[in-house]
């Protein structure tokens, strides 16, 4: 009698405690905010701020250690990005940012020619940050940089002889690092894209409610991973059968292009397990986060399968398979977060960025 008072005494109780835990928009929100979207952006300003420093270390003082001091932090500031790169709303899409940083996809290899001409002619408005600042974004984003430290001819920056080449990279760097860190103070402005998410107004454009934030906010989980795929994944593992193109890869000279779309993953699950957004649900659907979750651990795994740069991995079959296998997660994930999470919080991803790309 006792055992049958207890089970119903749980099954009457637990909903409304299931209730009582049930987060706020207004508590994921801050979780997003505080948790996981200002410490990454702060992140990368620390490793872009390094990353200056130690390009105008090589200019000073050209050696195949400076070069390696600098490559390093490269490689050290992708992963920082990559992290938050896929949060996009708020300061990062505003006066050309996310172009600024990183100008993909490059379908016509704009950058590369642009770079090489600014090389070939020895342009000195490259190596005047805020010139350069004013030229094309192609011209002083991490595309640009990554072959300035790594592409044809790269070499020369352990010498003399890549002075020029050495100035025009420390201005980029310069730029990056000035991004970043714009980025990062905006995002700890109290008064600034903060507060518009913490406190929606019908007089904003864009943040009207609670539940506008919150579809921003599953947007950003939604259209990230379809942004993985078809972006970074797809353009080098060949599309609808056809053969796999590793210098279509972002970041292949540097070995950097599974690194990013690993860290791309991580910013990714950070931003859903930390934010906690699938806590504003109901209990029955808190199955969804359990889901991505374990989407995301699948994803990771995969990602560490992949130790080469991406020509050989392409070429190994165990690498490429778990290439493939990083689609099939995306595709997951793609119902997991754009369907099941917005159907659970009631909610419409709506429009991607992505249609027309």
């Amino acid at each position: 009698m006792r055992l049958l008072l207890a089970v119903l005494i749980a099954l009457t109780v637990a909903p409304a405690v299931a209730e009582e835990q049930k987060l706020t928009a207004e508590q994921v929100v801050s979780l997003a905010i505080t948790e996981v979207i200002r410490p990454g952006f702060a992140q990368y300003a620390e490793a872009a701020a390094t990353l200056e420093r130690d390009v105008a270390g090589l200019c000073g003082g050209p050696s195949e250690a400076s070069l390696d001091i600098a490559r390093t932090q490269f490689k050290a500031a992708v992963i920082a990005w990559s992290r938050v790169e896929l949060y996009r709303l708020g300061p990062l899409m505003v006066e050309n940012r996310y172009d600024k940083i990183l100008f993909w996809p490059d379908r016509k290899g704009i950058a590369l020619k642009q770079v090489q001409g600014v090389l070939a002619n020895a342009d000195p408005d490259a190596t005047d940050p805020a010139k350069l600042g004013s030229k094309s974004v192609a011209m002083q984003g991490l595309g640009a940089l990554e072959f300035l430290l790594f592409g044809t001819g790269a070499e020369q920056l352990s010498s003399a002889e890549g002075d020029f080449r050495c100035r025009y990279a420390h201005a980029v760097t310069m730029l990056q690092a000035e991004t970043a860190a714009a980025l990062s103070a905006e995002w700890n402005d109290p008064a600034g894209i903060s507060k518009r998410l913490l406190e929606p107004s019908e007089s904003d454009p864009d943040y009207r409610s609670f539940h506008e934030v919150a579809e921003a906010l599953t947007g950003l989980l939604a259209h990230g991973t379809e942004a993985i795929r078809d972006q970074r994944l797809l353009p080098f593992l060949g599309r609808d059968g056809a053969a796999p193109k590793p210098k279509s890869a972002l970041f292949w000279r540097s070995g950097m292009t599974v690194p990013s779309i690993n860290a791309n993953f991580e910013g990714l699950r950070a931003l859903l397990e930390k934010s906690r957004i699938a806590e504003a649900t109901t209990a029955e659907n808190l199955w969804v986060s359990n889901s991505a979750s374990f989407e995301f651990g699948n994803a990771e795994r995969a990602g560490k399968v992949v130790t080469d740069p991406v020509e050989q991995a392409l070429a190994d079959p165990r690498q490429k398979k778990a290439l493939d296998y990083l689609v099939i997660v995306t595709q997951s994930l793609d119902t997991i977060l754009g369907e099941n999470l917005a159907a659970a919080l009631g909610l419409s991803v709506g429009f991607s960025s992505l249609d027309g790309d």
